[in-house]
């Protein structure tokens, strides 16, 4: 694949993609720009930033007919006009714009119906999962994916979307990144950790590392209609787990506090995505150790 251009390039996912595609490749990375220091990274490891908007549809410097186009891009803002306007029709309009080779969406698996500890194939009901604590992004993702179906078969581009589980990880600039380290600095300020009763709640993470690593393989599985993915790591881990884990890692103390505001486990089947990817290379254990080196390294600890 010769030139990709990344949507939402300065999130905590894409920048790591954006960064390890540059190495071998020619990468354009659209957002506002509005972190200054994101930029700079960014363009020094090679990626060229041209500045878009996909809520207001302004591609006027975006260029078009790019081997691939990659959507990371996501508004949470929790105004449903503006999250289905930027989510769904502004990758639309950026399809239409860029007319790619072909399309990496990605999609979440919070568009599967809550299902407690049910594996959830990509046939699974969908649903509004994340109502508890984002009202608008369950619904505005699903949105976003019959767009993306759309333009898909309208335009004929190969299109893979991949629905990401919880990503996590290392970023560029050594920051600790995703919900865990969310999880860490809660734990930090002596904060509990909310917990949708009912143990335990499992999800797949998956490395940062993993993630920009099969962005290849997804695409070279882009099809029309569009090939749909479960993107996730194949192991199941509790967020209880997890949270134990590096609490001990960091010296911590655990808390939970059990409420139904907040989102309870999804947990996935990657059959269809390994048989595509092959096996995740980052064990959640070996990820989430360097997780938690990383964040007492930025502490000093």
């Amino acid at each position: 694949m010769g030139t990709y251009l990344l949507t939402g390039v300065t999130g905590q996912v894409a920048e790591s993609v954006a960064v390890a595609l540059a190495a071998d490749h020619e990468v354009v990375g659209l957002a506002r720009f509005t972190d200054a220091a994101a930029r700079d990274r960014l363009e020094s490891a090679g990626v060229r930033c041209v500045v878009a908007d996909l809520a207001s549809a302004d591609f006027a410097d975006v260029p078009p007919g790019a081997d691939a186009l990659v959507n990371f891009a996501v508004v949470k803002s929790q105004r449903w006009d503006l999250d289905l306007r930027s989510n769904a029709e502004g990758i639309g309009l950026l399809t239409a714009h860029v007319r790619p080779g072909r399309l990496l969406h990605c999609s979440s698996t919070g568009v599967y119906a809550p299902a407690g500890a049910e594996v959830l194939d990509e046939r699974s009901p969908l649903g509004d999962n994340h109502r508890a604590i984002m009202p608008t992004y369950s619904i505005s993702k699903i949105a976003a994916e019959e767009v993306v179906r759309t333009m898909c078969r309208l335009l004929e581009v190969p299109t893979t979307i991949a629905r990401l589980n919880v990503p996590y990880g290392v970023g560029p600039d050594g920051t600790p990144r995703g919900w865990p380290a969310f999880h860490l600095a809660m734990m930090e300020a002596g904060m509990p950790i909310p917990l949708f009763p009912g143990e335990p709640n499992l999800f797949n993470p998956i490395d940062l590392d993993d993630i920009a690593a099969t962005v290849p393989a997804l695409l070279d599985a882009a099809t029309v209609p569009a090939t749909v993915l479960n993107w996730a790591g194949h192991e199941q881990v509790g967020l209880e787990e997890w949270c134990r884990y590096l609490a001990d890692r960091c010296g911590y103390d655990a808390r939970f506090e059990a409420t139904t505001s907040t989102i309870g486990g999804v947990t996935v089947d990657t059959t269809a995505m390994e048989a595509v990817t092959g096996p995740n290379r980052v064990a959640w254990r070996d990820g989430f150790g360097r997780l938690a080196d990383a964040w007492l390294a930025r502490a000093g600890h």
